[in-house]
């Protein structure tokens, strides 16, 4: 049925005259309130956006759902993005939603299938990320968890190892934001997750179990090098085997261990570090890398920092390309 075959043309020049106000005059319109005229402009839409322009400003809501929608490559109106995450808009944006656009675009907006390896940690100013028997559900506040979450929310798969599996037993799919959960991945070099913990018989997503051999007790895909894997050895494994699966955005989300052995591979292209202001005193650390003897060779990185209610994320860029 064509668009307007519902309206007579002084309807179709009043939608073309509504639309192309709200997009070329930079202002807020109301919808009308016949319903014929209402129904053929939100039918016009291409996306979300307008109809949040057209009610005056893009809200953090609005904000997701336009991220969520270019991770999927489809178009957004009122959005220009550069390839480095930089964005501008011809509509009205709320405080929230401006920090959403700069905290994720930069993840979604990489041209074409370019891969992404990002890796997380939540962890006190102190650098740790669990007690010394473990607990770590307390950290972070709720506005570190809904990150967590929408971090998850824009990868193909997220990557955890066999010691953080078995201690926090996790469930890694998207449940405080809307989003689809990653395929979740597990590496286990000698196959010892038990096969009853939550992402292995939830039915929720995907999960791949990475060992060495596909042995009787390893229900995922063999990767041979995960030997080496303390080394750094096993990461380019685990990454390649991934890649070939088609899930090229990787969330590396635990536990340290983990998370250092990509980091000191030199395969991170981003870290999202969230600083809970507590101090532990003792515990887990966050990151453990091989020992440095000048202030020269630490690790650095581009940074930026946003604030999540009580906590502080930390977005830092490496330059790997």
């Amino acid at each position: 049925m064509p668009l307007f075959s519902a309206t007579s043309q002084s309807d179709h020049d009043f939608v073309h005259y509504v639309v192309n106000r709200a997009a070329h005059g930079n202002v807020s319109i109301g919808l009308p309130d016949d319903p014929r005229r209402r129904d053929a402009i939100m039918e016009l839409r291409t996306t979300s956006t307008l109809r949040a322009h057209w009610q005056g400003s893009i809200t953090a809501s609005t904000a997701w759902k336009m991220i969520l929608d270019i991770r999927q490559g489809r178009e957004v109106e009122a959005l220009t993005i550069a390839d480095d995450g930089g964005w501008q808009s011809y509509a009205k944006v709320t405080a929230e939603a401006r920090q959403l656009f700069d905290i994720y675009l930069p993840l979604v907006s990489r041209a074409g299938d370019q891969p992404l390896v990002i890796a997380q940690m939540g962890q006190t100013l102190d650098g740790r990320i669990a007690t010394v028997d473990g607990r770590n559900e307390l950290i972070n506040g709720p506005a570190g968890l809904i990150h967590l979450h929408r971090l998850r929310a824009l990868v193909d798969a997220v990557v955890i190892g066999a010691s953080t599996a078995i201690a926090d037993d996790p469930l890694l799919t998207v449940r405080h934001v809307e989003g689809p959960s990653p395929v979740r991945v597990v590496i286990d070099p000698s196959g010892r997750v038990p096969g009853g913990q939550r992402l292995f018989r939830d039915g929720c997503a995907r999960t791949l179990q990475l060992c060495i051999d596909a042995a009787s007790s390893c229900s995922g895909s063999a990767v041979p090098d995960l030997a080496g894997a303390s080394s750094g050895c096993g990461v380019s494994g685990v990454l390649a085997t991934l890649q070939a699966r088609g899930l090229k955005r990787v969330l590396i989300e635990g536990g340290g261990t983990t998370v250092s052995r990509f980091l000191e591979a030199g395969v991170l292209d981003r870290i999202h570090v969230t600083v809970a202001p507590m101090i532990l005193g003792s515990g887990k650390p966050s990151f453990s890398l091989s020992e440095i003897s000048s202030i020269d060779a630490a690790v650095r990185a581009r940074t930026r920092r946003f604030s999540l209610e009580q906590d502080t994320l930390f977005d830092l860029e490496f330059c790997r390309h």
